[in-house]
């Protein structure tokens, strides 16, 4: 099989699903490996499911996601006050699929703050902040007694009783053994899920603990029935609040095009 140009987010909770691929990867943050895949730079990719969203020519490999149903844990708004009384919330430019689940979220609580740049500025009862991924289990470990956690997975399944899918994996649609690539991706992902208390023992940068109630109690890693029912609920709060440019299929045909496109 000729070398495909492999993207990884290089998160914690990606690990399951790339530890062991035996090529070249390209690690980088959700936003930048999103407009790499769109261009062309890679040829698949583990990127946010905004991606497929806002652009559903992509095959998907099937029953692999980072999901979860409940508490994800690492996507959370740091916050004092009460969420309703929020005048803004930073945002970090590379979580787009985050901040679109925040916006979300928002508009079913009928709540409006603002969105604002990440800056210096102190989280205050006003003010509060946005984080995504390792980011967010580090400074929630270091500011545990410090501020309150609203956990956007715990909000959204509150809501819409379905999982939230943060993150796929992508192939480009010209790549002609999508079905062969896809395969490899779903065993490698059995296969560290099969040996977890291996993975997480050469785990260097978190708690091994902390990794065991992650992967086992956040997070979920299959994209099935309910995962696709959850991102179609998704992509048709994105079109209604206006949260996609240019929403190239109607609901229907969506879901049609979701189902076709997994591999």
């Amino acid at each position: 099989m000729k070398s495909r140009r492999i993207g990884c987010v290089k998160y914690l909770n990606a690990r399951p699903l790339i530890h062991g691929w035996p090529g070249e990867v390209d690690f980088d943050h959700p936003s930048a490996l999103c407009k790499r895949l769109a261009g062309g730079e890679l040829d698949v990719a583990l990127v946010s499911s905004l991606e497929f969203l806002r652009n559903p020519i992509y095959r998907i490999v099937d029953n692999v996601s980072i999901s979860s149903y409940g508490s994800v844990y690492s996507v959370i708004i740091a916050h004092q006050g009460e969420i309703s009384d929020l005048d803004e919330i930073e945002l970090d430019p590379a979580a787009e699929t985050s901040a679109n689940l925040l916006r979300c979220l928002l508009a079913e609580l009928n709540l409006a703050p603002r969105f604002i740049r990440p800056s210096t500025s102190s989280i205050t009862d006003r003010r509060a902040r946005l984080f995504i991924g390792d980011q967010a289990i580090r400074f929630r470990e270091n500011h545990k007694d410090e501020f309150h956690f609203w956990d956007l997975g715990e909000e959204w399944q509150k809501i819409f009783d379905v999982p939230f899918v943060y993150a796929l994996w992508l192939i480009r649609p010209e790549v002609v053994e999508a079905k062969r690539i896809a395969s490899r991706l779903r065993k490698l992902r059995d296969k560290n899920l099969a040996r977890i208390d291996d993975l997480i023992g050469e785990e260097k940068d978190f708690d091994h603990d902390f990794c065991h109630r992650y992967y086992g109690e956040n997070l979920r890693f299959s994209f099935g029935e309910k995962e696709r029912e959850a991102l179609s609920k998704f992509y048709k709060r994105c079109v209604k609040l206006h949260l996609l440019a240019h929403p190239n299929l109607g609901f229907a045909a969506w879901d049609l095009e979701l189902a076709r496109r997994c591999v």
